[in-house]
């Protein structure tokens, strides 16, 4: 990829929301962040790949990122820039907006494509949704991260993060001032971890299937990233959100070798 040109910069105000989740997590958890990503590819182009398991990871990845000096673009939810004030803040921040269930997802994958190939870090949860696998280990994912990877040859990068569940209920804002309260009180520990670039095998843009392999590598890897974080929840996760379906349906099996 021709990275000659001068990458993307992060505007001021995402460099403020930044720091300001960062003081947020800090207030309501414990954070811990293990892993780095290569200083050359903290300003893209780059795609980070990570799980997603509760409405407040959003706000955990930015904090996260900002401890290794990235400042990732956030494929995010309609919804968000919908609101009135969190809209603009999000536009204006340069992050893309994703409605799901609708044929406008492709046009987002070419404005997230577009923004990896100037130089930009892009963060996109794979499974497309919060997660709703009854152990809450990564489900099965959607190509959308495989897809763009191979459109720009950019390296993945996964990231496993857990603990963000016991902040933020499913169902939030319903329960979140509760969810809130309980954390202030207990302050949980968040583990987020930045993996090892993703080995997408010899798959290409064109090759039939390719999407599918290198999302099932993508999946694997943030679960083999996820499973250091929680040793002592290998089946069930201790915190169980009763406002959370289970939906087994996803669940990804990890491939052998």
């Amino acid at each position: 990829m021709d990275t000659a040109h001068s990458p993307w910069q992060p505007p001021l105000i995402w460099r403020a929301a930044q720091l300001l989740a960062r003081a947020l997590v800090g207030l309501l958890a414990r954070i811990e962040v293990t892993g780095d990503v290569p200083a050359h590819l903290r300003r893209g182009p780059l795609v980070l790949a990570a799980n997603h398991i509760s409405p407040f990871d959003p706000v955990v990845m930015a904090a996260a990122c900002q401890t290794r000096g990235i400042a990732p673009r956030i494929m995010a939810t309609a919804g968000l820039f919908r609101a009135p004030v969190i809209g603009a803040a999000m536009r204006h921040a340069g992050h893309i907006r994703v409605d799901r269930g609708t044929t406008a997802v492709h046009p987002a994958l070419d404005a997230a494509a577009t923004a990896v190939a100037g130089g930009s870090v892009i963060l996109i949860y794979p499974e497309g949704r919060i997660g709703l696998d009854p152990g809450m280990w990564p489900e099965r994912g959607k190509t959308g991260a495989a897809r763009l990877a191979l459109a720009c040859g950019a390296p993945v990068i996964p990231v496993a993060q857990w603990g963000a569940h016991e902040v933020l209920p499913y169902r939030a804002p319903k329960g979140m001032l509760r969810g809130v309260a309980r954390a202030l009180w207990r302050r949980p520990v968040i583990r987020v971890h930045f993996g090892a670039p993703v080995d997408l095998g010899e798959a290409t843009a064109g090759s039939p299937g390719a999407a599918h392999r290198a999302t099932h590598r993508i999946i694997d890897a943030i679960t083999d990233a996820l499973a250091p974080l929680r040793p002592d929840e290998p089946d069930r996760p201790r915190h169980v959100d009763p406002g959370r379906p289970s939906d087994p349906s996803r669940s990804h099996r990890r491939r052998a070798g």
